[in-house]
């Protein structure tokens, strides 16, 4: 992760776009790209999601990578690892979301019982 965060902070520094990374501007980006591919599922169905083809599977992953680089270099600009927040998630997730009572359920852990 770290030659990462280095190699999106060389980028943007040799072409002088640190000027252009607020995290408003950042997290705007992210949003978009997360439309991006939004639009490429949009009207498949759950089958074709599930079996793209090499063009629209290479579409998706150019997306991701869109997506991972503006969140890299979002929690990066704020000073933490999002690799830190996601496992901190992830506990917290566990807590909210208790295997035995979810397991196989996709209701909201405030609908559990």
């Amino acid at each position: 992760m770290e030659d990462l965060i280095e190699k999106i902070r060389d980028f943007a520094r040799e072409r002088d776009w640190e000027q252009f990374h607020s995290p408003k501007n950042l997290s705007m980006a992210l949003a978009v790209e997360a439309a991006e591919i939004l639009e490429i599922f949009q009207w498949l169905t759950e089958d074709q999601s599930k079996n793209l083809d090499p063009k629209t599977l290479e579409k998706v992953k150019e997306e991701i990578g869109d997506i991972q680089i503006y969140l890299v270099r979002l929690s990066d600009k704020l000073g933490f690892s999002p690799i830190e927040a996601a496992m901190e998630k992830l506990i917290q997730n566990q807590k909210k979301y208790p295997a035995e009572k979810a397991k196989g359920s996709a209701k909201k852990y405030t609908e559990l019982e």
